[in-house]
């Protein structure tokens, strides 16, 4: 592991660790430091990965949306890598998981040492009144499950992170991850057998056979943090009219990096 890689780390460790230096979470720096030359590596060799807007990361308590792709969460990882290694201040990005992924045998505390937690409201409030970055995939599981013929076409958001935003009045800052869409192409998503195997669906994956990634190249656009008005009690209608907003404005950094590259690898 390089210096500059093991510092930005031990600058992540620092923040809300009790005495055994794990966090109300389970998130322990150490766990993490075996994986992260490998995360290192994806991020600038194997996805190449190219981040635009890193100084739009702010310090002190936010939501992070994206949309979300590819089957496994690559674009996750990769995002992460992005706040901790381009950010002036190195950030440890909070993923919210669903909740089916509690259940499954050692990726659980894998994701828990990690720094991931279960989407629940309740954990999503207190991580950001520790002043903590949270990462929320509003499309769910709809957007890993997407077929080819839809990419960048997002799926409709939850709203929840929009009245979490409002209740504890963070800022929500929008990213798009350019590239991951291709990197498991999905022709075909069998519901019937991701029940059967507890996942919300068993995606045909081609020319892969299972879904590890093909080696696109990844852009990153980090947006300016959006504000909005209000304490999480509004009406349904102005919540989706905010949601939509948010929406609209990852579909636009979309829209714009997809005619700005010039090939998917390169």
């Amino acid at each position: 592991m390089s210096p500059q890689l093991e510092t930005r780390i031990h600058t992540l460790s620092q923040k809300n660790l009790n005495s055994f230096r794990v966090d109300p979470f389970g998130f322990d720096p150490e766990s993490i430091k075996p994986l992260m030359p490998l995360a290192h590596w994806l991020y600038k060799k194997y996805f190449r990965c190219e981040t635009f807007g890193a100084s739009n990361i702010p310090s002190g308590k936010v939501i992070v949306i994206a949309n979300h792709s590819g089957q496994l969460p690559f674009d996750a990882l990769m995002i992460g890598m992005a706040f901790m290694l381009e950010a002036k201040v190195p950030r440890l990005l909070r993923g919210m998981a669903e909740r089916w992924s509690a259940e499954l045998p050692f990726i659980s505390t894998l994701f828990a040492r990690g720094g991931t937690v279960v989407g629940e409201p309740s954990s999503c409030e207190e991580l950001l009144s520790l002043d903590e970055a949270v990462m929320v995939f509003p499309e769910g599981v709809k957007g890993i499950s997407k077929l080819f013929k839809n990419r960048y076409q997002l799926a409709e958001f939850g709203h929840g992170f929009m009245r979490l935003a409002l209740k504890t009045q963070t800022p929500i800052l929008p990213v798009a991850v350019i590239g991951a869409e291709e990197q498991a192409p999905s022709f075909a998503n069998f519901e019937w057998l991701g029940k059967l195997f507890g996942t919300p669906g068993f995606p045909l994956i081609f020319p892969q056979i299972v879904p590890i990634p093909l080696p696109v190249k990844y852009r990153i656009h980090i947006g300016k943090p959006l504000f909005f008005s209000g304490d999480g009690t509004e009406d349904d209608e102005i919540v989706a009219k905010y949601v939509q907003q948010s929406k609209n404005k990852i579909q636009s950094m979309l829209d714009r990096g997809r005619k700005s590259r010039k090939s998917i690898f390169f």
